[in-house]
C-alpha cells in the first residue's frame, strides 16, 4: 500500500494544469484560478497622500517659523491640488493628495487654526502622516501570479491597479458516477435490500465548492457491460472522472477491471482510514479516481487526496495542506494505517465524533475538521494533534 503523502505525491505530480482559459470581469472572479501573471501598470497610491485629515506643510519651514504658518489652501479628497506657498500650510483631508512643497502632515486634532493662522503640533515627525507613491505596489511589479485563487482581498487587489478583467482557468468539468444495484434515489420508496445514495449528492457539493462543473452520470449497475459503458460516456464528457464504488475485491465491484481494460490502473490501495481502496488510472486520455464506496469514507478521500489532485488540474499552485495544533480531548488507540477522524474544533480542543465507522456520514456534518492519527499513533488526552479545517 501506498502512505497517505506518496498516493497525494503522485497525484499532484500527475496533474496536468488546465489549459483552457477564458476572460472574466473581476466581480466576477471569485473562487477562479488566474491562469497569466498580474503585473501592476500603477504605482499604488498613484502619489502621496495624506493618512489623516490634517495640515500638510514642509516641516523644515515649520520649524523655522516655530510651527505657526499661514493656511494657503483646502485640498479635499479627489482633487488636483495647487503646490503649496512658501511657509504656508494646506487643509487636507484623508485620502488626498499632498502637494508639492510640503512633506508632513499634522493630525487636526493636534494644531489650531486662529484667523487663517495654524499653530502646528511641534511633536509631530518630519514626513509624519504621509503614505508615499506606491508604498502599497510599485508599477511593473508582479503582484499576482498564475495558480493563484481568487478570495475577495484578490479582488480588491486588482481593482486597486485598474484592472477590470482577468484571464482565468475555465473550470474543470469532473464527471461522476456511483456504482451498486443497492442504490436508490432520495424521493423513491425504498424496497428491502436497498438504500439511498448520499454518494452522488455529496460529490456534486464537493465539486461544486472547488469551483468546478460536476457532470452527473448518475448510479450504474453492478455489471461489467454498465461500467465500461459509463467510463466511455464519461471521459467524453468530463476533464476528469471520479467514481464512488466499485474499487475493491469483491465480486461485484467492477470498475477497477473496468478501468484497466479502457485504459489504465496506476494503483489501487491507499494506507489511509476510512477509504484504503481508492483507484487512479486513465480512461481515454482522461485522469480517473475512482473512490470507496462507504458514505464517510467518499467524503474522507476525496478531501485528503482527490482534493488536491482536483486543484493540481485547475492550475492552483498553493496546495499544502493547513494543519493546525489542538489539544485532543479523547482517547484513541494507534491503528496500521493514517487515520482521518472527523472532529471538532473548540477554543483549541478538538474531539472527535462518537462513531467513526466509514458509513456514519452524520460524523462529516457533525464536525468541522480532521484529526490526522499518523500510522501507529496512540493519542491520549491532552495531547497536541495535527487538525485539518474542512474549509482548508
Amino acid at each position: 500500500m501506498l502512505s497517505v503523502s506518496e498516493a497525494i505525491s503522485q497525484l499532484v505530480a500527475s496533474a496536468k494544469p488546465a489549459a483552457a482559459m477564458e476572460s472574466l470581469s473581476v466581480l466576477d472572479s471569485r473562487g477562479r484560478v488566474l491562469a497569466l501573471d498580474i503585473c501592476a501598470p500603477v504605482d499604488v497610491p498613484p502619489a502621496d497622500n495624506s493618512a489623516m485629515d490634517g495640515y500638510a506643510f514642509c516641516y523644515a519651514e515649520a520649524a523655522a517659523n516655530q510651527f505657526k504658518l499661514p493656511l494657503s489652501q483646502r485640498i479635499a479628497a479627489g482633487s488636483a491640488p495647487e503646490p503649496l506657498a512658501a511657509n504656508t500650510v494646506a487643509r487636507i483631508f484623508t485620502g488626498a493628495e499632498i502637494p508639492a512643497g510640503a512633506d508632513t502632515v499634522a493630525m487636526q486634532e493636534n494644531c489650531i487654526e486662529n484667523n487663517g493662522i495654524v499653530k502646528l503640533d511641534a511633536g509631530v515627525k518630519a514626513q509624519g502622516n504621509v503614505r508615499p507613491r506606491g508604498q502599497d505596489i510599485q508599477a511593473g511589479q508582479i503582484i499576482l501570479t498564475a495558480g493563484t485563487k481568487i478570495r475577495a482581498q484578490e479582488m480588491g487587489l486588482l481593482s486597486s491597479i485598474g484592472i477590470a478583467v482577468v484571464e482565468v482557468f475555465k473550470p474543470l468539468r469532473v464527471a461522476i458516477f456511483s456504482t451498486g444495484d443497492e442504490l436508490v434515489e432520495p424521493g423513491i420508496s425504498l424496497k428491502p435490500g436497498q438504500i439511498y445514495n448520499s454518494n452522488r449528492a455529496t460529490l456534486i457539493g464537493l465539486i461544486q465548492s472547488l469551483g468546478m462543473t460536476p457532470v452527473d452520470l448518475g448510479t450504474v449497475a453492478d455489471s461489467p457491460q454498465a461500467t465500461d459503458a459509463v467510463l466511455v460516456k464519461a471521459a467524453e464528457m468530463g476533464d476528469i472522472i471520479i467514481s464512488a464504488g466499485g474499487v475493491s475485491v469483491g465480486e461485484e465491484d467492477y470498475v477497477k477491471d473496468a478501468v484497466a481494460r479502457a485504459g489504465e490502473l496506476d494503483f489501487w490501495k491507499v494506507a489511509i482510514k476510512p477509504g484504503k481502496p481508492l483507484a487512479f488510472g486513465q480512461v481515454a486520455n482522461k485522469p480517473f479516481i475512482g473512490l470507496p464506496g462507504n458514505p464517510a469514507s467518499v467524503f474522507v478521500t476525496f478531501m485528503i487526496l482527490a482534493r488536491p489532485f482536483l486543484l493540481a488540474s485547475q492550475g492552483l499552485v498553493e496546495l499544502a495542506p493547513k494543519f493546525l495544533k489542538a489539544q485532543a480531548q479523547f482517547v484513541k488507540s494507534g491503528e496500521g494505517r493514517e487515520v482521518y477522524l472527523r472532529a471538532r474544533l473548540e477554543d483549541g480542543s478538538v474531539e472527535i465524533y462518537p462513531n467513526q465507522s466509514s458509513g456514519v456520514l452524520a460524523s462529516a456534518c457533525w464536525g468541522d475538521v480532521f484529526v490526522r492519527q499518523a500510522s501507529g499513533q496512540s493519542i491520549e488526552v491532552g495531547d497536541l494533534v495535527d487538525v485539518l479545517p474542512y474549509s482548508q
